[in-house]
């Protein structure tokens, strides 16, 4: 029988504000455990909450960004469970009025197709604490620094229909946040999280099946594997006879399995009701009028933009736009050397590649965007060649200084005196007189193949400092003489 797969996302974005969505306490990650949890935090008796401004901001940012509904009117609501690191014994949510409605957001899957995934809701929340299982004697232990951390919850319509896609959007989203300075993205702290439900049906089956929630997966090949691993879990219970639970399950990377949490809840197990201590929320339509005017040009435009500005392909513009922190660092880039196109190639292949190699992000880079703008200079003015251009790179992030420096200090400068080219080729040719001779014998499709042989001799004698074009073309006239 052919499956298909039904996937929805729910996206955990944990804003970047200073402090807490309903209190003054620290949001910095990596604090000593329970040093940034105030008595509001931990719902002490005569404590009342008061909403974060800059949070509702920050929700009604991205609400504009994906073309959402976003409601003049919302509302808090209590959402009710007990686990040990939930010290109010519920957590401050929002269910029936969220503050950001129906919107989209559309990817690029391999293929170069653009697809449209609905965006069901997006509602603010605050963050439980975290329990401990390590080096606690057979006990856990409990770090409230979370709770009451701001936190954006995004719900995908069940649009996706691959873990590849839904790694697309889970990337597209992440993206967008970073670009809109709301949520530094941080996988690994916990900044940015995933929910993956999944089920299946019958190719063709219009009716969904029974579904089951991946928890908390954290980065976008767990994503990839954990749903691959739920896909392939299923398929064998059916096509066995069984039937599927609707259960919250969790992803164990090392055993690439998922396994069983807990059934799973339906909104009214958690007995939601409005939270009697939080006002509604007015959003006044002047505010969102104003908020529209500070957007910045979003991953989409910046990619349009770089194609039509810089006469960039496609898949240039995609990679480039693919984080606010690459884009930037490629314009910057190109305003040092002027050419767009030696820039991105550059950006996307030595640069990636040196910083790969140190599992560096592009923010963290040792060769600032001025500098690399400045080695391209360098290579389009002929004192260096793309070869000794990469020599230049590697002593720019050993800290060598900029590539003029290293280039006098290295002696790298290219040699494009003609006359010194000129009498190199000609001692060259001279200590491999058989294989001129050849050459010259030869037909048309073996002289092409010895031509290279030529270069890189002549490359070898100079050090790799002769200009490669001058070299070429003057190792023909005289192959051809």
């Amino acid at each position: 029988m052919q499956w298909e797969t039904v996937i929805g996302l729910e996206i955990h974005a944990q804003l970047a504000t200073k402090t807490k969505i309903f209190s003054g306490s620290d949001t910095t990650f990596g604090a000593e455990p329970n040093t940034q949890a105030s008595l509001i935090d931990l719902a002490m008796p005569g404590t009342l909450p008061v909403l974060n401004q800059e949070a509702v901001r920050m929700a009604c940012m991205f609400g504009l960004a994906v073309d959402a509904e976003i409601a003049e009117r919302n509302i808090f609501a209590r959402k009710n469970y007990f686990y040990p690191d939930l010290p109010k014994g519920y957590q401050t949510s929002q269910m029936d009025d969220p503050i950001v409605g129906k919107g989209h957001m559309d990817i690029t899957l391999d293929d170069g197709t653009v697809k449209r995934i609905g965006i069901t809701r997006a509602h603010l929340e605050e963050d439980a604490g975290k329990s401990l299982h390590e080096d606690f004697n057979g006990m856990t232990g409990i770090d409230l620094n979370r709770a009451g951390t701001p936190l954006l919850e995004i719900v995908s319509e069940p649009d996706i229909r691959s873990a590849k896609e839904a790694v697309a959007y889970v990337r597209a989203i992440h993206a967008l946040v970073r670009y809109l300075g709301i949520c530094d993205g941080n996988m690994a702290e916990g900044s940015l999280r995933c929910d993956c439900n999944v089920s299946i049906r019958p190719k063709g089956q219009t009716e969904f099946g029974t579904r089951t929630e991946i928890k908390n997966v954290n980065s976008f090949r767990f994503i990839e594997r954990a749903i691959n691993t739920e896909i392939q879990r299923q398929i064998e219970i059916l096509e066995d006879g069984g039937s599927i639970t609707q259960e919250t399950r969790l992803y164990d990377p090392a055993k690439n399995e998922t396994r069983s949490m807990r059934s799973k809840e339906e909104a009214n197990d958690y007995r939601y009701f409005p939270c009697p201590d939080l006002l509604p929320v007015v959003i006044e339509r002047d505010f969102l009028t104003e908020l529209k005017t500070q957007l910045p040009e979003l991953p989409q435009e910046k990619r349009q933009r770089f194609q039509a500005e810089f006469g960039l392909s496609e898949y240039d513009a995609h990679v480039l736009a693919a984080s606010r922190e690459m884009a930037d660092y490629f314009e910057q880039t190109q305003q040092v050397c002027g050419d767009a196109k030696l820039a991105a190639n550059w950006v996307m292949g030595e640069l990636s590649s040196l910083l790969n190699k140190d599992n560096l992000e592009i923010a963290e880079s040792p060769v600032s965007a001025a500098q690399l703008g400045g080695m391209l200079r360098r290579i389009l003015d002929n004192t260096i060649s793309g070869k000794i251009a990469k020599t230049v790179l590697e002593a720019m992030a050993a800290g060598e200084g900029d590539a003029d420096q290293v280039i006098e200090k290295r002696g790298l400068k290219q040699v494009t005196d003609s006359g010194a080219i000129d009498a190199l080729i000609d001692e060259m040719l001279a200590a491999n007189a058989d294989q001129v001779e050849q050459y010259r014998s030869a037909d048309e499709n073996r002289r092409g193949k010895m031509f290279g042989f030529f270069v890189g001799q002549a490359m070898r004698a100079s050090k790799g400092k002769a200009n490669p074009q001058q070299v070429n073309e003057l190792l023909k006239k005289k192959l051809e003489d």
